[in-house]
């Protein structure tokens, strides 16, 4: 920190500076400072950017949510219409080239796409800002949709092995049985129940992405959770490094919670009494 200010860390700067920040106290009186702090809403003061942890967190968080958000639409257009194609085709062309492609998404490293595309659109085309740093939606699209073709190859081989498993199921044969159209049994039955499994997924993946996609925001220098992280640990800024860690894991639990609650709306057998 104070090599960062342009200062000559002397022996007594140094102790006048830990007695300040009250580092020279023992660990249980520093820890409970700490937490009563943290359950006032103070997470510290950043040494590197020298502002609250707090509004730091809050100034990278929102263009990390909307890279999200973004990533997580383009990645259900692309998977479930594949997945329900894949299982329709079962062990046809449709299905191997389906399957084909989510072998190759889930192989291919992230930061390669992220490369690949930065190279084509922003070097060869000149479409994008190779330099980055702004968050307008010319600058969102690669990002998001470097994040949607990595998850896109999980999702849809996921979409295709629910859908597979109720198509097999005894009540999707009463139904053709009962003489009710195939389309009807797919969108009305069978879909909502394969739905199900991927909530939970989706509740992972947001959680995942809200902490930070490392990776891509820093190869399109994306002004996110991930980036900043990175930069608190290179700069050794423990109390962004802490206020980091502990925001990820309310944001986990936060989100596992909202899914857990949603079960019982979306599947009535979960419902009390049912």
């Amino acid at each position: 920190m104070l090599t960062e200010c342009g200062n000559v860390p002397t022996p007594e700067l140094l102790a006048k500076t830990r007695a300040e920040l009250g580092l020279d106290q023992p660990f249980l009186t520093q820890y409970g400072r700490w937490l009563g702090d943290i359950l006032k809403g103070d997470m510290g003061q950043s040494y590197s950017f020298k502002i609250p942890v707090i509004d730091k967190l809050k100034s990278c968080f929102f263009p990390t949510l909307e890279l999200a958000i973004v990533s997580l639409l383009l990645m259900l257009l692309v998977s479930i219409p594949l997945g329900i194609l894949s299982a329709i085709y079962q062990n046809r062309w449709i299905d191997y080239a389906v399957r084909g492609l989510a072998f190759l998404g889930v192989s291919v490293p992230s930061f390669w796409i992220g490369l690949i595309l930065l190279r084509i659109f922003g070097v060869n085309l000149r479409w994008v800002s190779v330099s980055g740093g702004s968050t307008d939606f010319k600058s969102l699209i690669l990002p998001a949709v470097t994040l949607a073709i990595s998850m896109s190859a999980k999702y849809t081989r996921q979409v295709r092995i629910a859908v597979l498993d109720e198509l097999r199921q005894d009540y999707v044969a009463g139904a053709r049985l009962r003489g009710i159209h195939e389309s009807t049994i797919l969108w009305r039955h069978v879909l909502p129940n394969a739905m199900l499994p991927l909530v939970t997924l989706l509740g992972l993946s947001l959680g995942s992405l809200l902490g930070g996609t490392t990776v891509v925001e820093i190869i399109y220098n994306w002004p996110g959770l991930g980036a900043m992280a990175v930069k608190a640990i290179s700069c050794r800024d423990y109390p962004l490094v802490q206020g980091y860690v502990l925001w990820i894991a309310l944001l986990y639990m936060c989100i596992n919670l909202i899914v857990d609650l949603s079960y019982k709306r979306l599947d009535p057998r979960l419902r009390e009494g049912a």
